[in-house]
């Protein structure tokens, strides 16, 4: 099993989720804002304990999750970004692979911080899990996540469905099989 590292950017710092972020990252999920692409509708306070305990299990268990993402300047939760093996339902599979994530407070959207943490998170999970390639599922009108993934070596795949919502299925492999070794922003 491998622990959660901080990992620490310009204007960030990403490190393990933790009890104390409850709070914060109940009202994340309350967002309209961030769950638009995702669930349409903000999520219970119930139901973001249940994703926070699911981020703290996946590192138990598999060694990669969402890191917590902190304004280095103010300290305050800013969102979450990392990786995820979720054994969804989908066609094509994506097990096996680290699902990449990132979602922010709508105030930091638009500013150039979701790069900066998918870079770092990415440029620790090829050294930490190199045998392993990438994926994420975007809904196809998230605009902004399509553009920030294909900056990030994400290709699209295949659009598929999940949950009867349409969505795409972006890969980026690994350095070692031609994915990119550093990805610009």
């Amino acid at each position: 099993m491998q622990h959660s590292p901080r990992l620490d950017t310009a204007r960030l710092v990403l490190r393990p989720p933790k009890l104390s972020d409850f709070d914060a990252y109940a009202a994340y999920w309350r967002e309209p804002e961030v769950v638009r692409y995702i669930s349409a509708a903000p999520v219970l306070r119930e139901e973001a304990w249940e994703k926070l305990l699911r981020q703290v299990g996946l590192w138990e268990l598999l060694g990669f999750g969402f890191f917590a993402v902190e304004d280095k300047a103010s300290g305050c939760f800013v969102g979450s970004v990392g990786f995820q093996d979720l054994r969804r339902d989908l066609q094509p599979s994506i097990e096996g692979t680290l699902e990449a994530g990132w979602g922010l407070r709508p105030e930091y959207q638009g500013k150039g911080y979701a790069a900066e943490a998918l870079q770092a998170a990415l440029t620790w999970a090829g050294g930490a899990f190199p045998q392993l390639d990438y994926s994420c599922i975007i809904d196809p009108c998230n605009m902004a996540s399509l553009r920030l993934a294909g900056r990030l070596g994400f290709i699209e795949d295949v659009r598929s469905t999940y949950h009867g919502k349409l969505v795409v299925i972006l890969r980026r492999l690994r350095p070692s099989q031609g994915g990119p070794a550093r990805s610009s922003t």
